[in-house]
């Protein structure tokens, strides 16, 4: 894959001292609008070994209607609680009984939607992600949505916390990612949702978790 126009290296000093965090109101528009406007954004997370910084490159949106992809596809339960929560919020789950998902919540509290963070570009306090991932290698930090929030330092105890305040939050990208690829979700299997096209990825970057498959629908958009 080649490198985006406005990649950089990551061994570059980053300066995260002046990052601010993203209002509610930017998650109150369409989820896959959220999904699509979150790449280039800064996810940040400061804490006392010092911040951690990666720009979104990857991300999915789960929906309240017609999508059983969704955790909250048929009921509310004690697990997907957090999706109806304030936007901006934060819901983490657990998969395989071992690794964790951190999801960003949509729409006005009670509507059950959210944004899956599934990969970023490591940008700044990559010694402690390293640390954190028990990996050297700067593309198996955060190219993946349990590898990001184990890199992150992100745990259960961020479950329900808010983005548009405290120590873990989104900042604002500081430039646009260029071209947007659109295409169907990954890890879902038939009849869970799948083959929906909710899945936003910047197009040729090298920090994504997995290039479109050849065979499955995509489409090109410009942000």
């Amino acid at each position: 894959m080649n490198a985006p126009r406005n990649h950089r290296s990551p061994g570059h000093p980053f300066d995260a001292s002046n990052l601010q965090p993203l209002p509610s109101e930017f998650y109150l528009a369409p989820t896959p609008e959220v999904a699509r406007a979150l790449l280039g954004c800064l996810l940040v997370h400061r804490t006392r070994r010092g911040s951690m910084v990666g720009r979104l490159v990857e991300t999915e949106a789960y929906l309240a209607e017609g999508d059983l992809g969704s955790h909250a596809a048929r009921k509310r339960t004690e697990r997907n609680d957090p999706m109806f929560g304030p936007p901006g919020s934060i819901y983490v789950y657990q998969i395989y009984g071992m690794h964790l998902c951190m999801n960003l919540v949509t729409q006005p509290e009670g509507v059950p939607e959210a944004v899956l963070l599934r990969a970023a570009e490591p940008l700044a306090g990559i010694e402690e992600m390293r640390r954190q991932r028990g990996r050297h290698a700067l593309k198996e930090l955060c190219s993946g949505p349990a590898k990001l929030v184990q890199a992150f330092g992100v745990s259960l105890e961020h479950n329900r916390a808010e983005t548009t305040r405290g120590s873990l939050f989104v900042a604002a990208a500081p430039e646009p990612p260029g071209e947007i690829i659109v295409t169907t979700r990954l890890g879902l299997g038939k009849d869970c949702g799948e083959e929906l096209m909710l899945r936003y990825l910047v197009a040729g970057d090298p920090w994504v978790s997995r290039a479109p498959n050849a065979d499955a629908p995509a489409r090109r958009e410009k942000r």
